[in-house]
Order: structure tokens, then sequence, then C-alpha cells
């Protein structure tokens, strides 16, 4: 798991398992927001799977997918509410971690 910071208090990845749960707890993070939608790419992990290991661990989880068809700006509303509401340090993650950068940008320039 390759985790980069962006800001202080925002990171992303490239895809995590529920395995990776317990080092995103011990590294601090206290929300993660999945941008990947369920299914892209053959053996994925669900959300619903990563979801489960996140709240199980004490660690809020938001599922705000973006398609390769690009951002949507209902797509950056739910981000702008993720940001604002969820507790921080916050990991986005996606397949590689550029949709979770792109869509953390257009967020905070609406904010």
């Amino acid at each position: 798991m390759d985790i980069r910071a962006v800001t202080e208090n925002y990171s992303v990845s490239e895809q995590i398992t529920p395995e990776d749960i317990a080092e995103i707890k011990n590294q601090g993070f206290k929300s993660i927001v999945c941008h990947r939608p369920d299914d892209e790419q053959p053996g994925q992990p669900a959300f619903g799977d990563v979801a489960a290991a996140a709240e199980a661990a004490g660690i809020s989880i938001r599922h705000i997918p973006v398609t390769s068809a690009g951002l949507t700006m209902e797509a950056v509303d739910q981000m702008v509410d993720a940001v604002e509401e969820m507790d921080r340090p916050m990991l986005g993650y996606c397949r590689s971690g550029a949709r979770s950068t792109a869509i953390f940008k257009n967020a905070e320039a609406k904010m």
C-alpha cells in the first residue's frame, strides 16, 4: 500500500483491502473515502467488504464512486460534504490514487 500525502489531513492510495485497515488505523487515519466503483476490475475487493473492516476498526467510511467518464458535480459535492463532516486525517482511494486526488482538489476549490 502506497499512501501519499496531498495535504496535512488528506492522503491518497491505490486500492486497499480489508486486510490493510489495521495498518491504516495504525497510521492514524480516522476516515476513508472510496472513489472506485465496485466491479471496475476483476478481483477488486468490494466496497462493502472494505467498509465492514473499517467500521469494525472504528474508522468511518463513504463510497463516492468516480467512473472513467470523469468527475461529476454531484460527486464533487458529496466529497465536499465528506471533507466537512468526517474526521481527519482522511484517506481517499481508487485504482491508483489519481481520481482520489482530483476529486479532493475539486472539492477543496469549492470550500
